[in-house]
C-alpha cells in the first residue's frame, strides 16, 4: 500500500486543563459563613432599646439624668480614644458604638445626685481598666460598666448611695429631697411604694434602672431582634424569683415576694442589658442558663443577707470570673469524639 493510501493520523485533541483556566481555591480559617448583623448595627439597637429608660429618667431626674448620661458617654468616648492612641490603633472603634453603650449602661447604674465629675471618672475607668488593657473590644473578662461603678462605689461610698426622690414627687419649689429606695426600705422594714409606681419608676434609685416597665419593654425588644439571648434574661429572672418565693415563704413578715424583687431595683435592667452581655457570658446555651441562675441567686443572697440592698453589680463581676469555668463544664461533645481537657 502507497504511503497516499494510508489514512491521516488523527491530530491529537488539546487537553482540557489547556483550554479552561485553571481554577484557584481560596483557603482560609473559619468561619466561612457571614452574618448580615455587624458591631456598629448591633451596639446602637441596644443603645436604641435604652432609649425607654433614658425618656423616663429625663421625666423623673430632669436635667440631672441628661447631664450624667453625657459626661459619662464622654468620658468611655475619650478613653477609648486614648486607648487606640496609646496601641496605635485605627480610631474606627469610636463609631462601633461599643463605647457608648458602656457609657449608657453605667450612666443608668449611677445615682441622679452624683456629681457629674465622679460619671466621668467612672467611664474612663470603665474603658481603661476594663477593656483597654485586655486588648479590645470583645476580649474583656469583666462587664466594663460595672467595673466602673464598682471604682466609684470604692472611691465615693457616700456619694453611690445619696438618693434623691424623683422630680414628679417633689413639692413645688423644692428644687431636691433625698429618698429612699425601694430595697432600702425593705431592708429596713419601712413602708414600701406600689407595685405600679415601681414598674414606671416613680421611686427613688439609680438613673435608668428605677422603671421596671421601661426596661421589660426595651430588653424584650432586643429579644424579639435576637440581638439578645433569651437564655441568660430567663435564668436571671427565674432564678430571683425561685429564691425569693422561698424565703417570702418561710418568713412573710421579713421577706418581700417575688414581685416585689423582680420589679424594683437593678433586677429588670441587668437582666435585659448586662446578664445578656456577648464578652462576659458563656458562648454555650446551657452554659448562658447556668450563668443567668449565677447571677440571679446571688442578686437575691446579697439582697436578703448581705450588708448592701442590691447586690447585681457584684453578683455579674463574680459569674464573669466564674465564665471559663461554666464554658469548659457545658461544651458540648463534638460529634465522633470527645471534649479534650485544657490542661
Amino acid at each position: 500500500m502507497s504511503d497516499a493510501a494510508q489514512p491521516a493520523e488523527p491530530t491529537p485533541a488539546k487537553p482540557k486543563a489547556a483550554k479552561a483556566k485553571a481554577r484557584e481555591f481560596l483557603v482560609s480559617a473559619a468561619p466561612h459563613l457571614a452574618a448580615s448583623s455587624s458591631t456598629p448595627r448591633i451596639m446602637f439597637e441596644v443603645a436604641a432599646a435604652m432609649l425607654p429608660l433614658f425618656c423616663v429618667a429625663v421625666y423623673m431626674y430632669r436635667l440631672s439624668a441628661v447631664i450624667l448620661t453625657v459626661v459619662t458617654v464622654a468620658g468611655c468616648l475619650l478613653a477609648e480614644a486614648v486607648a487606640n492612641k496609646i496601641r496605635g490603633r485605627s480610631m474606627s472603634s469610636l463609631g462601633d458604638g461599643s463605647a457608648i453603650v458602656t457609657g449608657l449602661i453605667l450612666s443608668f447604674s449611677l445615682p441622679p445626685s452624683l456629681n457629674p465629675y465622679m460619671a466621668f471618672i467612672g467611664g474612663v475607668v470603665a474603658i481603661l481598666l476594663a477593656k483597654a488593657v485586655f486588648g479590645g473590644l470583645g476580649q474583656n473578662l469583666f462587664n466594663p460598666a460595672m467595673v466602673g461603678r464598682a471604682f466609684l462605689m470604692i472611691c465615693f461610698p457616700a456619694a453611690m448611695v445619696t438618693w434623691i426622690a424623683p422630680a414628679p414627687l417633689l413639692d413645688s419649689g423644692v428644687d431636691a429631697t433625698t429618698m429612699a429606695t425601694p430595697l432600702y426600705s425593705a431592708a429596713t422594714n419601712a413602708e414600701l411604694p406600689a407595685i405600679w409606681d415601681l414598674l414606671i419608676g416613680k421611686v427613688g434609685g439609680c438613673v435608668g434602672e428605677t422603671s421596671a416597665l421601661a426596661a421589660l419593654l426595651g430588653g424584650l425588644w432586643l429579644v424579639f431582634r435576637r440581638i439578645a439571648d433569651w437564655r441568660p434574661v430567663v435564668g436571671v429572672l427565674a432564678a430571683a424569683a425561685a429564691v425569693a418565693t422561698i424565703a417570702h415563704l418561710i418568713n412573710a413578715d421579713e421577706y418581700e415576694g417575688p414581685l416585689f424583687h423582680l420589679t424594683s431595683g437593678a433586677l429588670m435592667f441587668g437582666a435585659f442589658f448586662i446578664a445578656t452581655d456577648y464578652v462576659g457570658a458563656p458562648v454555650t446555651p446551657r452554659g448562658r442558663l447556668i450563668f443567668g441562675a449565677g447571677v440571679g441567686v446571688l442578686v437575691m443572697v446579697i439582697r436578703l443577707f448581705g450588708a448592701y440592698p442590691e447586690g447585681f453589680m457584684f453578683a455579674i463581676l463574680i459569674m464573669n470570673s466564674l465564665t471559663p469555668l461554666i464554658e469548659r463544664w457545658t461544651m458540648p461533645t463534638p460529634f465522633g469524639g470527645h471534649v479534650q481537657s485544657q490542661d
